[in-house]
């Protein structure tokens, strides 16, 4: 696409927001500070550095596209090729089991923040900040139970392991001047009907007491619900009641997975409330269908509305937006491009919603012209405004980023 077209267009579109009183450029800067939180188990489908054992606890990936990440370093090389073609800085998310073990096997309860000093001087080199998770699925001492296991011992293992990626998490934040945010998921569920409800909830909350008895000031602690697990159907102990609760007692961040609510459920509905209870939400944002499934993210109405409540709650601030799905069933660079660009594309178009005449509308019980409005503003000349950001942020304007994939594909991954 000609840069003297983008420009044209963006010409236009910013007349026409000016006449709905929106400033594009402001907009364009407050899309600049918007950082993804790039989640790194999209480029080798969950597998991570700690063994070869296969997924379990409750999660599931499907599809076998060539070319995934099998090391440390093809794993770091996709994600720089990734963040080369989604605009803005972005963060990086990862998971305790992709710690830089050197060959050797860390059991998940003598993890250090030694083991990922090269994620650290990577991503100080590469200008990305880190987020962290702890890891309770896939490992022998998984089983259904894990933070909520009545066996000491295994219950011991998860508060240690999950103590210590607390520990991680506050080097890493300390390292980057910049907190990192760290998210505690536990699978723990039970396949058929289970009469001990009360028991599991009370050992997880015992748990959870211990875990974050230690405060720190360089990390910031989120807690995430779900709504069931692979083989795990009937009952899930970390509910989003038990976490609502616990969140709301503990002034904790509440981790907001788009695909762990029921279908007919609106994620962007929960913003307003929690955030007059919690400090802060972070967001894992996937494309659910039909069950909790974890589809690449797309410009979606769920994923629009989302990104129209954070900045409808004046809460850009407040929210953490990361992204959590693993498609391998396409190309997995690609996966991760689609995924943050619709996502960042969702959040510019909130940004230029015209707020304040949408308010006074509604202030003065015109419902027509209020939805009128709404209508009018989907058509409006937002992609020219977001083609421009891609050149600003020199990365591909338009569908050009598929043949950077491809050319990625056809040098590097198919050779894997």
């Amino acid at each position: 696409m000609k840069e003297s077209n983008i420009n044209k267009a963006y010409e236009l579109a910013a007349e026409r927001y000016a006449a709905l009183d929106i400033d594009v450029e402001k907009v364009l800067s407050a899309l600049q500070n918007v950082q993804l939180s790039l989640h790194c188990w999209q480029a080798d489908d969950v597998t991570g550095f700690e063994s070869s054992a296969t997924l379990s606890g409750g999660i599931q990936t499907t599809g076998n596209y060539p070319g995934k990440a099998r090391n440390i370093d093809e794993l770091r090389a996709d994600i720089l090729k990734a963040a080369s073609l989604i605009p803005g800085d972005h963060r990086l998310n990862l998971h305790e089991i992709y710690g830089d073990f050197g060959n050797k096997f860390v059991d998940r309860d003598q993890v250090e923040p030694e083991h990922f000093e090269s994620w650290m001087q990577w991503a100080s080199e590469n200008n990305m900040k880190l987020d962290f998770n702890s890891t309770s699925f896939s490992h022998p001492k998984s089983g259904d139970l894990s933070l909520s296991n009545p066996d000491e011992g295994i219950r011991n293992f998860w508060i240690e392991h999950t103590k210590r990626c607390r520990r991680i998490a506050e080097e890493m934040g300390k390292r980057q001047n910049d907190p990192c945010i760290m998210n505690l998921w536990v699978h723990d569920g039970s396949k058929d009907i289970t009469v001990n409800r009360m028991k599991y909830r009370e050992l997880l909350k015992d748990s959870l007491d211990q875990i974050f008895a230690q405060e720190y000031h360089n990390m910031k602690d989120c807690i995430e619900s779900k709504v069931f697990g692979i083989g795990l159907e009937s009952y899930t102990v970390g509910s989003n009641d038990f976490y609502i609760g616990y969140a709301s007692q503990n002034n904790k961040i509440i981790t907001l997975d788009t695909g762990h609510f029921h279908p007919t459920e609106s994620v962007a509905d929960k913003v307003s409330s929690m955030l007059l209870f919690v400090p802060e939400l972070m967001l894992h944002v996937s494309r659910p269908i039909r069950w909790d499934s974890d589809h690449v993210t797309i410009m979606n109405d769920e994923t629009l509305d989302l990104c129209k409540e954070i900045v409808r709650c004046d809460a850009m601030n407040r929210v953490h937006i990361g992204l959590d799905y693993f498609d391998a069933s396409i190309n997995r660079i690609g996966a991760y491009v689609i995924g943050s660009r619709a996502t960042l594309k969702c959040m510019l178009q909130a940004l230029l919603e015209p707020l304040h005449l949408l308010r006074k509308y509604e202030a003065n019980g015109q419902g027509f012209e209020r939805l009128a409005l709404m209508e009018e503003c989907k058509s409006l000349l937002w992609n020219a405004v977001w083609d421009m950001f891609c050149l600003r942020n020199d990365v591909p304007v338009g569908e050009s980023f598929i043949e950077e994939v491809q050319k990625y594909e056809s040098e590097v991954t198919s050779k894997r």
